[in-house]
């Protein structure tokens, strides 16, 4: 069994286990990951990162479109965590990167779940940052250094991919397995020399750091990294009119985001904690399409015609069966069948 299965593994065991004590996300609505069509309930797991997705929490988007749902909210760190309560029945939707789908779609995972949006393009909001006391200028400078990530997650992608185009490999640095939070802790603590992670968390390490690259560098350069929303199978076999009503809803807060930056930034400031102003500043980082991008060949494509994004989560799945991170690549007919797109465009206005 290899390292990466012992702890998928050993995770969902943990979930479970919390789920059974009533603790946690796993305790809020069913048990399963569908159920049947009168179970009217929705877990949602969420990101403190900047999209679209925490002005439908905020403004109560989905609440309004559904209300004879029960909705909630669960906030999570990482897209391994994420995971590891989707392998546990325990949420419905989820925002999470695309490297960790292109985990879950692959074995030893294999989740049952599809990609219904696309929340963001990963820009200058994930990048690869060194301590200025640390000396290190360039990302060949880290070997034998100390540098934290959130494992499986976009940034632990993004950090094999900078070091690869470095002729480096994980095993020529300290790399340490880290959520955002403790991240900072660390890097306060003067314990770390780099960190590959996201906002806002990015925005308080540049403050005493240099930036050796970004996501923005590394998708240009082939190596694009994405936030989606992706929702279970069974729920979405279950409840199809209200994963129409959480597209729109996202859809509407990326028109918000187009539109109304102002508004937006307000909304996600509160969520977030800072201001709008910082909030701004963080939102213009990122890179957010066009509603009716998402049903374009680019993206998620049609019914009949599935787009190019199940192209990137199979490239995705190849460079982390190259760094034996996953032990099998699915095929793309497998990934093609893991992108939602029934009902597309119009469930998008």
């Amino acid at each position: 069994m290899s390292s990466f299965k012992r702890f998928a593994v050993a995770a969902v065991a943990v979930l479970m286990a919390t789920a059974a004590c009533g603790d946690g996300a796993a305790s809020q609505g069913r048990g399963g990951g569908g159920g049947d069509a009168a179970d009217r309930t929705i877990r949602i797991a969420y990101q403190a990162f900047p999209s679209g997705d925490l002005i439908v929490k905020n403004q109560g988007l989905l609440e309004k479109a559904l209300p004879d749902y029960e909705i909630t909210w669960t906030k999570f760190d990482s897209g391994g965590s994420i995971n590891t309560a989707f392998v546990a029945g325990s949420i419905d939707i989820a925002a999470i990167g695309s490297s960790p789908v292109a985990r879950g779609l692959s074995a030893p995972l294999n989740i049952p779940y599809q990609v219904a949006f696309v929340l963001d393009v990963a820009g200058d909001n994930e990048a690869l940052v060194a301590r200025n006391a640390s000396g290190v200028t360039d990302i060949a400078g880290l070997r034998g250094k100390k540098v934290a990530t959130s494992f499986a997650s976009t940034s632990h992608y993004s950090l094999l991919a900078a070091l690869a185009r470095a002729g480096l490999t994980e095993s020529d640095l300290t790399v340490v397995d880290l959520e955002p939070q403790d991240i900072l802790a660390a890097w306060t603590r003067g314990d770390l020399d780099a960190a590959y992670t996201w906002l806002p968390t990015l925005d308080a390490l540049k403050k005493d750091g240099t930036v050796l690259i970004s996501s923005r560098e590394l998708a240009a350069a082939g190596r694009p990294t994405l936030d989606l929303g992706v929702v279970s199978t069974a729920f979405a076999e279950a409840h199809p009119d209200a994963v129409d009503a959480w597209r729109r809803a996202e859809a509407q807060a990326l028109d918000l985001i187009a539109t109304d930056p102002a508004a937006a930034a307000t909304a996600v400031g509160a969520e977030l904690n800072i201001s709008p102003e910082d909030a701004r500043n963080q939102l213009s980082q990122g890179v957010f399409l066009k509603p009716a991008d998402l049903a374009t060949p680019e993206w998620l494509g049609t019914e009949g015609a599935p787009g190019r994004l199940a192209d990137n989560l199979v490239e995705a799945a190849r460079f982390l069966h190259d760094q034996k991170k996953i032990d099998s690549v699915p095929d793309l007919a497998t990934v093609q069948r893991a992108i939602y797109v029934k009902g597309l465009p119009g469930a998008l206005s």
